[in-house]
């Protein structure tokens, strides 16, 4: 299969998600009775419009490492996921060229205390791709894991699914980031805390057989650097019945090698007894 027909096909497999993930977690918008999608969308455009000057959105794209010039053009769908939170998935366009378009990701969870929505992180659920004279929008891979297949509502899943671990370590991340958006990462083998910026997370998710703990690898940069990429993984632990990251560990390190950054491994995962977790 070419690299171009498998981009088609992951794109269409990520709309076949997309749907039946709707079909579910419309559903579950119930479970949040002091908000609806026109509250959602209400606070999503709020929220465009306080990062905007002159009409113009800015956003940071950790992926690329560079900053998105866009003007919004309507919020397409709004999802509901009790415990979760709400997703608006909003439709802008590049500043220079209409017809280069984005889906950016926006999620939102109800305040602990209050009637409002907070912002927890925004993320491009697709992004431009040159096709002859024109642009498409294609999927960006890996998926976030809020648009991973849903087909039990979460409150009767007798086993964890990926995508919950992997809210539990987004949501980790999002809540002790510093005031410049970034997480400190302890270096166990220096001793010192390295802010790092977060890019993606990636599947699998890994199950051990000998505690119980899941774990998951994810992307980091460090900021201000192209090329300098950090692998952290993220231990969860299940055994209160509520997932919760109990580490947090530097798997590969950026080292220079004939002037080009690689990353080196820490440690391995030989010897470990694992399942993967779907």
């Amino acid at each position: 299969m070419t690299f171009s027909r498998l981009l088609r096909y992951a794109g269409a497999m990520a709309l076949t998600v997309a749907i039946s993930f709707v079909v579910v977690v419309s559903a579950m918008a119930a479970d949040y009775p002091d908000f609806n999608e026109a509250s959602v969308t209400k606070r999503t455009e709020e929220v465009i419009k306080e990062r905007s000057k002159d009409g113009v959105f800015v956003f940071h794209d950790p992926k690329l490492d560079t900053d998105l010039n866009l003007v919004y053009e309507k919020v397409k769908i709004v999802r509901g996921m009790k415990g979760y939170g709400w997703f608006a998935n909003a439709i802008f366009h590049d500043k220079d060229d209409p017809k280069k378009q984005y889906a950016i990701d926006f999620w939102f969870k109800p305040q602990t205390i209050g009637d409002s929505l907070d912002l927890i992180d925004i993320r491009v659920q697709k992004g431009p791709r040159r096709e002859g004279d024109g642009w498409i929008m294609v999927t960006r891979l890996p998926v976030a894991w809020w648009w991973l297949p849903v087909q039990e509502h979460p409150g009767d899943m007798e086993e964890r699914r990926a995508w919950q671990i992997m809210s539990a370590i987004h949501n980790y991340i999002a809540e002790n980031k510093d005031k410049n958006g970034d997480l400190e990462v302890k270096d166990d083998k220096t001793g010192e805390s390295v802010p790092l910026e977060f890019v993606e997370m990636h599947q699998p998710v890994r199950h051990l057989k000998k505690d119980g703990k899941y774990f998951a690898c994810t992307d980091f940069r460090k900021p201000g650097s192209k090329d300098e990429f950090y692998d952290i993984d993220f231990w969860v632990d299940d055994q209160s019945g509520n997932l919760k990251v109990t580490d947090v560990k530097m798997h590969k390190v950026p080292v220079q090698e004939d002037g080009i950054w690689v990353q080196q491994p820490r440690y391995t995962f030989e010897g470990m007894d694992f399942d993967v977790t779907h």
